[in-house]
């Protein structure tokens, strides 16, 4: 059973103190959005004080669409290292083997014979699994070799050649592929 203690001064506190219990009065209504707005405030100049540090610290960072009114300019800015150009040249000891993309008879002999008097090694000289190339393409495999491909493209003054890196003609053991198109047979003489 509940005991009963004898009325004091706390058991007749006025009705108008608003307290609940002793010593707390109801929260006030929308009192955990100011907490909310404080945080988000505090969050958005954190974030605006590292953008501003690391674009002092860079001085190089660019937001699409603009920040805080400046708009990007959409142009690129020059780079303080140069993009190395690749010199083409005639390597006479890699092995290069001449594939004949077309249906052309002996294509791939023509072609083999312009590159040896251009001053290259030329291996093998055969069809193509395929008849129907529209480009001539110049591959190579080691990227060492990225001069000499360039410099192939450029003994291949009949035709619009690339040159293009790949591990597709490794197995074959040459340094250099060339698979001649109908672009080199259209134009030869």
């Amino acid at each position: 059973m509940a005991e009963k203690y004898p009325e004091d001064q706390f058991d007749s506190a006025p009705e108008n103190l608003l307290r609940v219990g002793a010593h707390r009065a109801p929260r006030r209504r929308g009192r955990g959005w100011i907490g909310f707005g404080w945080a988000v405030l505090a969050t958005a100049i954190l974030v605006a004080a590292g953008v501003f540090g690391l674009n002092a610290i860079n001085g190089d960072i660019h937001v699409p669409g603009g920040f805080f009114g400046s708009a990007a300019s959409g142009t690129p800015t020059a780079s303080s290292t140069p993009t190395p150009t690749i010199t083409p040249i005639v390597n006479g000891k890699l092995n290069v083997t001449v594939l004949n993309g077309t249906s052309v008879e002996g294509l791939a002999t023509k072609v083999g014979d312009t590159l040896v008097a251009a001053g290259w090694k030329v291996d093998s000289r055969t069809n193509a699994s395929q008849s129907d190339i529209k480009q001539t393409t110049v591959y190579y495999s080691d990227t060492a070799n990225e001069a000499a491909a360039l410099g192939m493209v450029k003994s291949l003054s009949g035709a619009k050649a690339t040159a293009v890196l790949t591990q597709s003609f490794v197995d074959t053991g040459a340094d250099l592929t060339v698979v001649v198109g109908s672009d080199y047979a259209s134009s030869a003489p």
